[in-house]
């Protein structure tokens, strides 16, 4: 992996993600093949995850359902409920390389201990739209997520994910994101995985987080991370490489239904098709 380092991260502020990089990866052209594969770090010696890395393609996509993974305990794995917790669990076990792209499922190097707001916030959107362009072209997207730890931690800090669309260079799908491994209202201790609750009396509220879908329907009523850009009245998906040139005065990140967007007369990039 290229040039990160925990320490150019902003500290977090209420967006699960943020742009590193200026959305760059950090693939090198070797990393760049027409083929599909897959591959996973060996657990280290204090059962942690290290950087997974894929060559998505449809061929390597599941064919079946998910099956079980709870016979899997990533490093820090603690069973935490809090009821300001969609689903009240604090944590998942998250899927490094989701198993919608490449069937992995209780790989124990694919697997870490990941809050639900990392989860579902953080990780889902952009595993979606990796997920919709290899799905709706027939092409590759280069995919790494890497887990960052500080010292012996046993749960991450967070993780970066990477992106590039394969054949067109990333002209298509382009994104590098950290995404924080936070719970609003709940203090982690990473070294260990304990937690304990900071918040106030608010209850968690259930939102139904769906993949993005090429019916209509579905795509309005979806609760999905956009890039708006403010001048042209545009909405991009956040790997979208014309989001990643809009300039800072006009470029805001918005989180809820494309519908909603559509109303306050925003249209959806033809690039990216969000």
């Amino acid at each position: 992996m290229g040039r990160f380092s925990l320490a150019s991260v902003p500290a977090y502020s209420g967006k699960p993600y943020a742009i590193i990089n200026k959305n760059v990866p950090f693939f090198t052209k070797a990393d760049r093949v027409s083929r599909s594969y897959e591959k996973y770090s060996q657990l280290d010696n204090l059962g942690r995850c290290g950087a997974a890395m894929a060559n998505v393609g449809r061929d390597i996509m599941p064919t079946t359902k998910r099956g079980k993974i709870g016979q899997v305990k990533p490093s820090g794995w603690h069973l935490a409920k809090y009821d300001c917790v969609d689903g009240k669990y604090l944590y998942n076990r998250c899927h490094l390389i989701g198993y919608q792209l490449t069937a992995e499922n209780a790989n124990p190097c694919n697997l870490i201990t990941g809050t639900r707001y990392l989860n579902v916030q953080g990780m889902l959107p952009f595993e979606n739209m990796v997920a919709d362009y290899v799905k709706e072209t027939g092409k590759h997207v280069l995919y790494r997520v890497t887990p960052v730890f500080k010292g012996n931690n046993l749960v991450a800090h967070g993780v970066l994910m990477e992106a590039m669309s394969t054949e067109d260079g990333g002209r298509s799908v382009l994104f590098n994101v950290y995404c924080y491994n936070v719970q609003p209202q709940i203090s982690i201790n990473y070294k260990t995985g304990a937690s304990t609750y900071t918040g106030g009396t608010t209850v968690a509220k259930k939102t139904k987080h769906k993949s993005y879908s090429s019916s209509s329907s579905s795509k309005s009523m979806a609760v999905n991370i956009y890039v708006l850009n403010n001048s042209t009245h545009k909405f991009h998906r956040p790997g979208c490489s014309s989001a990643a040139r809009i300039s800072s005065r006009n470029r805001e990140e918005y989180t809820g239904s494309r519908s909603s967007l559509i109303s306050d007369g925003y249209s959806p990039c033809k690039k990216c098709n969000p």
